[in-house]
């Protein structure tokens, strides 16, 4: 009788913690961190507030945003790297520079490909060229005149070292046989702050993070680095149409998680962003800071990295582009 009892009291016991396990096991069944490898106020950081914005409305659990600049974005996105896959550790910006061109340029403590998994693509942004108000230069064609006639650097400010925007002004400088020293900050908010301030010529930066200079008549734009011109900015022309032939992907923004994490949760993760990618208000939100959604599936959005890269490794390979 004792044995026919303790066994049912094991028996009861199981299914009372079974239940309890399935829900723990439930994702997510807490909080969801979004890590931003940049400074705040940069065009990566606006989009991961877009998405910590919207992101309630179609998961039970919260996101919240944290910031961790440094080395160019390698220092946030290898913590990433290092996490524990579960699903509560996100990189927001997945393809920034680091990612899809500083891999071409120089040693990298992780694979951005192999040791991460593409969850999905929210945005791509370009690059735009601009200089001071008070500058001299009104086109592209003004700073090449100076480089040639004075013989002098062009210094520009770029958000961070071998990335997208570094690139861009590079090539530009390589294509066009001016003599450009870029000058790396933390992220977009403070190279553009830097520029405004009059400490440098020219300098380049996304949409988001130069069009509100622009509209306050700190800024001239000169140009898109496009392969056409940006909708957001339809009256700047391309490098190319001002006869450089420079173009480049601009800077992709989107969402990764460690290798490793488990296909239901990367899948979950993915369903919520393309949610979120289509809600109205979420579009409104993304058009008022000059950000065009161009949302990407995981299978899509590793395939797009991949070919991402190569494209800028051509590129690099061109041009001869080194940073030192």
């Amino acid at each position: 009788m004792k044995r026919l009892t303790a066994l049912l009291a094991v028996m009861l016991l199981a299914l009372f913690l079974v239940p309890v396990a399935m829900a723990a096991d439930v994702f997510p069944s807490k909080p969801v961190t979004g890590l931003v490898p940049m400074a705040p106020g940069g065009s990566s950081d606006l989009m991961a507030r877009a998405l910590e914005k919207y992101w309630g409305k179609y998961s039970p659990q919260p996101m919240v945003i944290v910031n961790k600049p440094g080395g160019g974005g390698v220092v946030g996105t290898e913590q990433i790297v290092r996490s524990k896959p579960d699903g509560y550790n996100m990189y927001i910006a997945y393809g920034s520079g680091h990612d899809i061109v500083m891999p071409s340029l120089q040693k990298m403590p992780y694979d951005p490909q192999k040791d991460l998994i593409a969850v999905a693509r929210v945005s791509i942004h370009s690059v735009v060229i601009v200089t001071g108000a008070n500058s001299p230069f009104n086109s592209i064609k003004d700073v090449i005149a100076y480089s040639k006639k004075e013989g002098k650097p062009v210094t520009t400010a770029v958000s961070v070292k071998a990335g997208a925007v570094d690139l861009a002004l590079t090539a530009f400088g390589k294509a066009a046989g001016v003599n450009i020293v870029t000058v790396p900050f933390s992220g977009g908010a403070e190279a553009t702050t830097a520029l405004a301030g009059g400490h440098l010529m020219i300098g380049g930066g996304h949409p988001s993070e130069v069009i509100p200079h622009i509209k306050a008549g700190r800024f001239k734009p000169l140009a898109v680095v496009l392969p056409q011109r940006d909708p957001s900015m339809p009256d700047v022309p391309t490098l190319k149409e001002q006869g450089v032939d420079v173009a480049t992907w601009g800077s992709v923004k989107g969402v990764a998680v460690p290798a490793g994490t488990p296909k239901e949760v990367v899948k979950y993760l993915e369903t919520t962003i393309l949610k979120i990618c289509k809600d109205p208000e979420f579009l409104e939100t993304m058009k008022n800071l000059n950000q065009p959604v161009m949302c990407q599936g995981s299978e899509e959005f590793t395939k797009f990295i991949k070919q991402a890269t190569e494209d800028y490794a051509k590129l690099i390979k061109e041009l001869n582009i080194k940073i030192d």
